[in-house]
């Protein structure tokens, strides 16, 4: 499959998790009886599930820049590739930020808010210091990568690494939406930032090293659990 047409797909899953996952949180998380956090925990594992099964088998399903270097330190991805699928990811995020935006503030009365923007500090949903957020994405990415490459793995299950990768990051939201409004994704912090601008822009850093610092060391430890798992 050519460059090209995989980066397209890239385009085109990450556009779908940001519209999805952020669009659950920015129209009907808030709202009275809306979804909450629990339902846009559910709305972020749902786009990662569909789009893997929709779009994996022409990409690999990344749609997160994270996920490519997880892969790329793992030795699943070639680094010929990275720059290509990163500036696809980002840009789908992008549109989908720009899309939502345009749908949310068709609302009489509109106001940005942190339009699904990820903090820390006092833009933390519940104020968590930038210590625990650092923490908490480093640590949240490094397990997503974990599942992962685990469900990829030729040993693993056949058919069933979109449902593991899916349910993975609906648990990780559940867990890390109070702290940071969950990223574990740079293109999915970049989106919304680049809207919201200020804060959101000046703490995008973190959205961006801790995730990839996470997945890297995942692409690390995994490999060395396979290898001495092939070992025994």
């Amino acid at each position: 499959m050519s460059i090209s047409k995989r980066a397209a797909a890239e385009f085109i899953g990450t556009f779908w998790l940001v519209l999805g996952g952020c669009g659950s949180a920015v129209l009907a998380g808030a709202v009275p009886l809306g979804i909450a956090f629990a339902g846009v925990s559910l709305a972020f594992g749902l786009t990662v599930l569909t789009g893997v099964y929709a779009l994996g088998h022409i990409s690999g399903g990344h749609f997160n820049p994270a996920v490519s270097v997880g892969l790329l330190v793992a030795k699943r991805f070639p680094g010929k590739d990275l720059v290509p699928y990163i500036i696809a990811q980002v840009a789908g995020a992008v549109a989908a930020a720009a899309v939502l935006y345009v749908i949310a503030s068709g609302k009489p009365g509109y106001e940005l808010g942190r339009f699904a923007a990820n903090g820390y500090g006092e833009h933390s949903p519940f104020s968590y210091a930038l210590p625990a957020a650092l923490v908490c994405e480093v640590v949240m990415t490094f397990m997503f990568l974990i599942v992962i490459l685990g469900a990829t793995d030729a040993r693993a299950p056949k058919g069933f690494a979109g449902l593991a990768i899916g349910l993975a990051l609906t648990l990780i939201h559940l867990i890390s939406i109070p702290v940071t409004a969950t990223s574990v994704n740079p293109a999915r912090s970049t989106g919304p930032a680049l809207f919201v601008g200020g804060w959101a822009l000046s703490q995008l850093w973190l959205f961006w090293v801790a995730p990839i610092v996470g997945a890297a060391l995942a692409g690390v430890v995994y490999p060395a659990l396979a290898g001495e798992d092939r070992k025994g």
